[in-house]
């Protein structure tokens, strides 16, 4: 007769496999959306501190003529990947907006543009300036996903941001 020890064996191994896989996948699910989290925050943060900089950066900020504090498309991109720490320069698309004029460009582009922004004479004081940007996001969850093969490609997510603001000076 089979004792109870014996009708026991291996339930550990089973028991372990039907809990373990799906607190494995959602570790992973919490990773992953924590890297997405934190890619949006950073995206959000930089995009802001490019707004304020230019904000602050019109025609009447300085009454000394030696100062040309008039900004550039490019001086405002240093300012967002500056404040940007670890986000991809080649994806990430910004839309400089002002008075109606727009300027479309990836980060590392926009790094290389010398235009003014915002140019006069928009960039007097009260005139309203928008900064929007979008970084793709891809997720390695879909790997996960039942019948997915070899050569999957990962679904990708856009993450947006934008700021406007009133240029002060």
């Amino acid at each position: 007769m089979c004792t109870r020890k014996q009708r026991q064996r291996g339930s550990a191994m089973i028991e372990f496999t039907l809990v373990g896989i799906p607190m494995i996948f959602l570790l992973i699910s919490i990773f992953e959306m924590s890297r997405a989290m934190w890619n949006y925050h950073t995206l959000a943060f930089a995009i802001r501190e490019g707004t304020r900089y230019a904000a602050v950066h019109g025609s009447g900020c300085s009454t000394d003529p030696r100062n040309s504090c008039q900004a550039t498309v490019a001086q405002v991109a240093r300012r967002i990947q500056d404040a940007g720490i670890g986000l991809d320069a080649s994806e990430l698309t910004l839309t400089f907006t002002s008075s109606g004029n727009t300027i479309k460009c990836t980060l590392n582009t926009c790094l290389g543009t010398a235009t003014s922004w915002p140019e006069a004479p928009k960039n007097t004081p009260g005139s309203a300036i928008a900064i929007n940007g979008s970084l793709p996001f891809q997720s390695a969850l879909a790997m996960f996903w039942p019948g997915a093969g070899k050569g999957i490609t990962l679904p990708t997510a856009y993450l947006t941001a934008g700021s406007a603001d009133i240029i002060q000076f």
